[in-house]
């Protein structure tokens, strides 16, 4: 089982592979990117999606950094200042009966 998952994995990552390949080769016609102040980039179409989405995922990242900065603060303060857990009071089981008929 674990053979025929590791299997299916890298059957996926390769298709996801060949897939963005062929949208690579599909789409080499250059394209021009119009900047403001009549600034201009021409490129492959390919490297202008990849450049989009480059910038998309730094943004993302970035705009992350805040929030994690301010949950890792967080978390040291109570690790700090926090007190030992409370003990749990555990039920306990129930006892089974001697005698089941099944029913």
């Amino acid at each position: 089982m674990n053979n025929i998952l590791w299997l299916l994995k890298w059957v996926l990552k390769a298709a996801i592979f060949f897939t963005l390949f062929a949208f690579a080769l599909n789409n080499q016609q250059d394209t021009t990117v119009h900047f403001f102040f009549g600034n201009q980039w021409q490129a492959p179409q390919v490297l202008v999606v990849l450049a989009a989405f480059a910038v998309g995922v730094t943004v993302g990242v970035l705009g992350m950094v805040p929030w994690r900065w301010r949950q890792r603060v967080t978390a040291k303060i109570t690790e700090t200042t926090s007190s030992p857990p409370p003990a749990v009071n555990t039920p306990q089981p129930l006892p089974v009966p001697a005698y089941s008929d099944g029913i």
